[in-house]
């Protein structure tokens, strides 16, 4: 990565969570006016009694529960199932499951914030035949879910095109291989079309994300297509630990274990990083590195 892109990806994150938001917001405060006005032009075109402020109160309830509750939740499934193609069958049907949980989610919460508001002007609101209704608007919504998660999962290749993508080496198409792949002494780092190795020892701890590895170098995420499990397996147990079930850490950079009431403990590393240790692994912990109770 040139050092330019190194500093605006490094001058992004402060403003990054803000971003997040201001974008969502925008995107569904927009897509509320909006509809809200085509409503209400429509229901005039037929001479509707509908008031004026209905169509708001629709279309702002359907916002609230996008904003509040689906799309948090949406984030959160993505992250914890990335979909993947390789098993796309599989993928496919617990998407379709998760759309089926948000059209629910979304449909119940806003009819109720609309029976709320009708009832502040003494009036009642009429949601028509649930079975009919629902299948209307799964109908809309699993539209829009589609949409939020391809727009979810191109902003996070994004982000890590941006802040680089690690993979192991392959072997070579002729000739044997320059140093033992199943155990591999170095990483590939991807960073806006360029390349370069990272040595092993160089990685200080390494945490499960989905269906990714963020290897942590030098105050710097890299994410690794795997399993913790399976890049254990892969990294010399000499030099890294398992800690916990998402996490693996370096011994070299391993400075002192706080034991915690619970049994578990917290792993105090030399840069002031501080991971969390299952009592599972924690006395195994200690036995290999010597490291004195913080």
């Amino acid at each position: 990565m040139t050092e330019r892109a190194l500093l605006s990806y490094e001058r992004y994150q402060p403003w990054k969570r803000v971003i997040e938001a201001g974008f969502w917001i925008a995107v569904t405060g927009v897509n509320c006016v909006a509809n809200s006005i085509t409503t209400l032009m429509e229901l005039r075109r037929g001479d509707s009694s509908i008031q004026a402020w209905e169509p708001a109160v629709w279309e702002t309830s359907s916002a609230v529960m996008w904003l509040l509750v689906v799309l948090p939740a949406m984030a959160w499934f993505t992250r914890r199932y990335p979909f993947q193609w390789g098993d796309w069958r599989r993928q496919l049907a617990r998407y379709a499951g998760a759309s089926v949980v948000v059209c629910l989610v979304h449909v119940v919460g806003m009819v109720g914030l609309r029976v709320l508001a009708y009832r502040t002007q003494g009036m009642t609101y009429d949601f028509g035949p649930w079975t009919r209704e629902l299948v209307y608007e799964y109908l809309k919504d699993v539209r829009s879910f589609a949409s939020i998660v391809l727009t979810m999962e191109a902003y996070r290749l994004l982000l890590r095109r941006w802040q680089g993508e690690a993979s192991l080496l392959a072997e070579p198409d002729e000739g044997p291989p320059l140093e033992p792949v199943d155990r591999p002494e170095r990483f590939l780092i991807r960073k806006l079309g360029r390349e370069f190795l990272v040595a092993a020892n160089d990685i200080e701890w390494l945490q499960a994300a989905g269906n990714y590895v963020n290897l942590r170098v030098r105050g710097h995420d890299y994410p690794l297509r795997s399993t913790i499990a399976g890049i254990e397996s892969r990294l010399d147990p000499r030099r890294f630990a398992r800690i916990h079930r998402s996490y693996l850490v370096a011994l070299d950079h391993v400075a002192s274990i706080e034991p915690l009431d619970s049994g578990d403990a917290r792993v105090h590393l030399r840069d002031g990083t501080v991971l969390p240790c299952s009592r599972r692994y924690r006395q195994d912990l200690r036995t290999r590195t010597g490291a004195e109770p913080g």
